[in-house]
């Protein structure tokens, strides 16, 4: 119960985050999803970080659960990834479609990758 409660609390901080993120980054003349691309590549980072770190036994399984699974799963954005994609193709912006999800899909595994990296350092 208590791990669940530590997830939970994660999940509604996450999502502040999200939220905040998103204001900051996303652009209102721009039909170019910047905030939840930011949000999805800086979750990505992060959360290699993580589970580099709990890999090598330097984070006990709580709190991988709560930053990875709580804060970083409320924190990224492949639901609205989606949905935003989708949107952009039925506007007929296939150029920003693809650039989207090419971005999000590369930068974020490149992104997890140098969390992992960092992490062994």
């Amino acid at each position: 119960m208590k791990i669940l409660l530590a997830i939970g609390l994660g999940s509604g901080i996450g999502g502040i985050l999200r939220y905040l993120v998103s204001l900051m980054m996303t652009s209102k003349s721009s039909g170019f999803p910047l905030g939840t691309l930011t949000v999805n590549i800086i979750g990505s980072l992060l959360i290699g970080i993580v589970y580099g770190y709990a890999a090598k036994g330097l984070l006990p399984d709580e709190w991988k659960l709560f930053l990875a699974v709580g804060i970083l799963g409320g924190f990224t954005t492949f639901s609205s990834f989606s949905y935003e994609t989708v949107n952009m193709v039925r506007n007929q912006q296939m150029m920003y479609a693809l650039i989207y999800v090419t971005l999000s899909v590369l930068a974020g595994i490149a992104a997890a990758g140098i969390g992992l990296w960092m992490s062994k350092s």
